[in-house]
């Protein structure tokens, strides 16, 4: 990562209008294009009717499925501390527009589960997104729309950097998430530092003591700063609070932080993919890239990222009070960018 963006990357978005972002390749659409994806209420639809269990590379990945066998592929990635819950309204309307819609939990959350007792509790960014590869090969899946935000985006952002090939297009909440240790070396202005007060409470056996018994009020509270507008129920958070009761939960989560900071190791069988990641790659892939008006988490502003993005690109900035957890907050908004990149890959 380059160091203007690792100094941006934890800056919030001001604007208030859907924006483009300027693209030297040309964009997708306009900023006025008119949805074709029909109005929702946020929280219409509460479960998934086919929930499965697929053995993918060192995991027994859960995951949701929607839409017909032979439609385009989507896979849908969630976030910290949220899950597949997040895309139960996009899934909805995806698959009434034909696609074929997965959405697995992330190695550590829900009903995904290791194989083996003996695999590395990893969590760092490359092992993560390489997860997301062998769940699209044990499904006999080539190539597929990618789209996540928070640690989805990150894995969305890799898959299309490191495999193409395997990536149709691209949307990517808060756009260029790609780190490196190296780049998060670099201490940043206090103000700054300071919402990343969770990540140094993760370094701390204190912190694994406390987010191992307080988990769910932790997650809660990360909701309530990350999208402080987002006026969710008690029923919405219970949904995806469930999720945080696997084994591996509290090890996958501070094992990603401090693999960040430096103050736990990777594995070297992934260094090679850590080192091409290290050096910012640009994604070729069509893409649009997402911003929430109150998202209240460390995030990018669009113009540290844009230059990231070489092939057909737009970037939106989705307006009344969106905050972090964007596909959950704003469902067509994250459905119609889906469809858009699909139109033109």
């Amino acid at each position: 990562m380059s160091e203007d963006i690792s100094q941006n990357r934890r800056r919030l978005i001001g604007a208030a209008t859907l924006t483009l972002a300027a693209a030297p390749f040309g964009v997708i659409g306009t900023a006025g294009a008119q949805s074709t994806v029909p109005e929702i209420k946020p929280g219409t639809n509460t479960t998934f009717a086919n929930l499965k269990q697929i053995h993918a590379g060192l995991l027994d990945v859960g995951y949701a499925e929607a839409g017909p066998a032979d439609g385009p592929p989507v896979v849908l990635l969630h976030g910290w501390p949220y899950d597949i819950y997040s895309y139960a309204d996009v899934t909805a309307l995806l698959a009434a527009a034909g696609y074929r819609v997965l959405v697995p939990y992330v190695r550590g959350c829900g009903t995904t589960r290791f194989l083996s007792s003996a695999t590395v509790r990893n969590g760092q960014q490359s092992v993560v997104a390489v997860d997301v590869i062998a769940f699209m090969d044990a499904l006999k899946i080539q190539k597929a729309i990618v789209a996540g935000y928070d640690w989805g985006a990150r894995s969305a952002d890799i898959v299309a950097a490191l495999w193409p090939e395997r990536c149709k297009g691209l949307v990517s909440v808060s756009g260029y998430l790609i780190g490196s240790v190296q780049a998060n070396e670099m201490p940043l202005p206090p103000k700054d530092e300071f919402l990343w007060w969770y990540q140094y409470y993760f370094s701390t056996q204190r912190g694994v003591l406390g987010y191992t018994k307080y988990r769910a009020d932790f997650a809660k509270l990360i909701w309530q700063l990350a999208s402080p507008k987002w006026a969710f129920d008690d029923a919405t958070f219970a949904r995806t609070a469930a999720s945080f009761d696997n084994p591996d939960y509290v090890a996958i989560v501070i094992h990603n932080y401090r693999w960040r900071l430096g103050l736990a190791k990777g594995e070297a069988k992934y260094d090679s993919l850590e080192k091409r990641l290290a050096a910012s790659p640009v994604i070729t892939v069509p893409t649009i890239t997402l911003e929430g008006d109150a998202n209240g988490a460390p995030h990018p502003d669009s113009a540290a990222y844009a230059n990231k993005f070489s092939g057909k690109y737009e970037h939106r900035l989705i307006t009344g009070g969106i905050g972090h957890n964007l596909p959950q907050e704003a469902p067509q908004a994250f459905a119609q960018a889906i469809i858009d990149v699909a139109g033109t890959a």
